[in-house]
């Protein structure tokens, strides 16, 4: 049992990862919490976004099919996992190319 609950645990530490920074399009600025549901494996398997990332997209002005693409994009980019900067540079490069609106 005590090894049970300790697999629990890694599998719950593993899932956590977010990154929340602010972003500015024309006079507005809005807060993007980039956050991914991980596996406790470093493949992309079971990764994907957790609502709060989706949610700030859309608060951000993404239509919901927009904002849940994109958040998928990000956190099944193989190149991101345990990276969190290169999660912060693939959303910025997205907002730069795609803001919200165009």
């Amino acid at each position: 049992m005590a090894a049970l609950s300790a697999g629990l645990v890694l599998v719950a530490s593993a899932a956590a990862q977010a990154d929340s920074y602010g972003y500015r399009h024309g006079a507005t600025s809005h807060v993007i919490t980039v956050s991914c549901y991980r596996g406790p494996w470093d493949d992309v398997i079971w990764d994907r976004p957790n609502p709060v990332f989706i949610d700030s997209l859309v608060n951000a002005g993404y239509s919901f099919p927009e904002a849940h693409a994109i958040a998928e994009r990000v956190c099944r980019d193989p190149a991101a996992v345990g990276q969190s900067g290169v999660l912060r540079s693939t959303m910025n490069q997205i907002l730069r190319t795609s803001p919200p609106g165009s």
